[in-house]
């Protein structure tokens, strides 16, 4: 048997070509590291023997070696344990569970009735309703809960390292996150996030770069911060909180994209400035305006619709410019199911960027991870925390057994 610090150190070796290739032999762990065959492979059998690896064919059977004695090859196995990520919003939560390369095996909804006269019954069926979809998810995966190495729950809040909401005047964050650990105990490791956090994580772990901001900006303006590769948090988990729009001239309220767009909207009708016959007049005799519906207009021209996505781009500025002078960022990602059909607001926000005076100022660019990023950031998280420390997370005896 090896040392113990020798042994976990190789261990801990294999593991890492394991989750960076999709096969691999004793040959390229030591290209990587420099250890011996012998210790190489008694490496791998102890992972083998553990249930995180498997050994397949060798590397004659397979094609790939010709001469000599042929090399044993190995690959992770890929469903040894899955992890889960849960989207808890305010009248929906979303699951998903995914494998160990991040392959998502399930996903499941499940509707939230927000109750804002009982806080206590809200707490309590908000916790219900994620521990039915998080048990949908894993039952249409064909995996139980002890299969979980890590669940990881993304919520509308500041989130601090311990996964606590700060108290907050009007009791909307503790409603947001009013604690899973119980109601998920049996499901691997709980981690408790805040959404845009999560949706930053999932724009690195694609390419996003090292200094940028991930924007939620449905209903409100909700960043997830990353500064020279570090995700930003602060004492309370506030980092990314943008109540100081308050105080900005011209935006005045934290609002989203979303949110903002129906009020301008509201205003635009209330005030008599949409003219009847025009495209939004129609739109608004059947429908309510909310913001498909108002760049749905845009793009047809109406002069109203046209204004309101100016309004917006131009507010999308100076939050944009907010976040640059205080963190120097590259890049601002819009994110969430707004992004995409607010492609016109994202315009008119560079333009007025482009066209200021502050310099270097950030691209405004649309996530192409639509709706579900924070689902995939939060399966992003857990992948990420299995591969920080494999060996402190057990893995169970139906996964040991499983093909």
């Amino acid at each position: 048997m090896l040392p113990d610090l020798l042994r976990r150190s190789s261990l801990e070796t294999v593991l890492d070509v394991a989750f960076a290739e999709q096969a691999f032999t004793a040959s390229t762990v030591m290209a990587r590291t420099g250890h011996t065959r012998s210790t190489v492979l008694t490496a791998c059998d102890e992972l083998v023997r553990l249930g995180w690896i498997a050994e397949l064919d060798d590397a004659r059977a397979a094609g790939e070696y010709r001469m000599g004695r042929p090399a044993k090859r190995y690959e992770l196995r890929r469903t040894a344990g899955v992890v889960v990520g849960a989207d808890v919003g305010q009248s929906r939560v979303e699951a998903v569970v995914a494998d160990l390369r991040g392959t998502v095996l399930a996903h499941a909804e499940e509707p939230v009735r927000p109750d804002f006269d009982d806080a206590d019954r809200d707490a309590r069926d908000r916790r219900a309703a994620v521990l039915r979809c998080v048990t949908r998810a894993l039952a249409d995966a064909g995996h139980a809960a002890s299969d979980v190495l890590v669940t990881t729950i993304g919520v509308a809040a500041p989130v601090d390292a311990h996964g606590r909401s700060p108290n907050e005047d009007d009791g909307f964050w503790h409603r947001m996150n009013p604690g899973f650990e119980d109601v998920l105990a049996g499901h691997g490791a709980i981690v408790v996030e805040n959404d845009a956090n999560l949706a930053a994580i999932a724009e690195r772990a694609r390419g996003a770069g090292d200094s940028f901001a991930a924007l939620l900006s449905g209903e409100r303006f909700g960043t997830g911060l990353i500064v020279d590769g570090v995700l930003l948090r602060g004492a309370h988990g506030g980092a990314g909180e943008m109540r100081v729009l308050a105080l900005v001239e011209g935006v005045g309220t934290p609002e989203g994209i979303g949110a903002a767009c129906r009020t301008l909207a509201a205003e635009a009708l209330a005030a008599g400035r949409i003219a009847p016959g025009s495209v939004l007049a129609e739109i608004a005799a059947r429908s309510a305006l909310d913001a498909q519906a108002v760049f749905a207009a845009a793009r047809d021209g109406d002069r109203v619709a046209l204004q309101i996505v100016d309004q917006l781009g131009e507010r999308l500025a100076k939050a944009t410019i907010v976040l640059a002078s205080l963190l120097d960022i590259e890049r601002v990602y819009v994110a969430g199911a707004i992004a995409q059909p607010a492609a016109a607001v994202i315009a008119r926000a560079n333009a007025v960027l482009g066209s200021g005076a502050f310099r270097p100022v950030p691209e405004v660019v649309a996530s192409e991870l639509g709706p579900d990023v924070v689902l995939i950031g939060a399966a992003q998280r857990g992948l990420d925390l299995v591969r920080a420390n494999p060996l402190a997370l057990s893995l169970t005896g139906r996964s040991v057994s499983a093909s």
